[in-house]
């Protein structure tokens, strides 16, 4: 652990909802750099987890910031698709992050597997990630997880990536159709970041 008080952090990603959220759930007393500060391009991504890319991330914007990082690597795991698309959920989306390519190609993959798949319960869980490093040492890094369902057809337009075909459990709205501020709340970043409040 530092010794003393986080008072200056950067939230190390170049996803706009992702840093929306993050600085949303962080101390109001840190102050907040995001990698457009600096100018940064995303490290390559070669971790085989989603925690192992969160320390990737991390480390690498820590040290061309020269500033305590928190980075997060979440997505989405289909059961029934062997968890897929998991570590790949960014990918999905091509390059330019489209993600209704993303969740058509979910949709296209649901239907190779089973025509019938509407019907039926279909399970999944959104995985975050969150890691503090400061350069090459990790502070903390932890895993929240929500369960819920793929819903059959695509609802809402809040949120952002695959929050408009996931249900969590227990709830009748996707994440895309919830208000920022309740999704805030449940989701898998808070559930992660509920582990890692101690250390800011």
């Amino acid at each position: 652990m530092l010794k003393k008080k986080i008072s200056k952090i950067l939230v190390g990603t170049n996803n706009k909802g992702k840093l929306k959220e993050i600085k949303g759930l962080l101390p109001k007393s840190i102050k907040t750099f995001s990698t457009s500060d600096f100018n940064l391009k995303s490290p390559a991504e070669n971790g085989q987890t989603f925690k192992e890319n969160s320390i990737i991330k991390s480390k690498y914007f820590s040290k061309k910031s020269n500033l305590v990082c928190i980075a997060d690597d979440s997505g989405l795991e289909i059961d029934c698709l062997d968890k897929k698309p998991g570590i790949f959920s960014a990918r999905w989306a091509g390059s330019k992050g489209d993600f209704n390519k993303a969740i058509k190609r979910v949709y296209r993959e649901l239907d190779k597997r089973d025509k019938n798949w509407r019907a039926k319960k279909i399970k999944a869980r959104f995985v975050c990630a969150l890691s503090i490093c400061y350069f090459d040492k990790i502070i903390s890094s932890v895993i929240g997880k929500i369960e819920g369902y793929i819903s059959k057809d695509i609802r809402g337009k809040n949120g952002f990536g695959y929050d408009p075909i996931f249900i969590p459990k227990k709830r009748k709205q996707t994440f895309g159709e919830m208000k920022f501020s309740n999704k805030c709340k449940i989701d898998h970043r808070s559930i992660a970041f509920k582990k890692i409040k101690k250390f800011l």
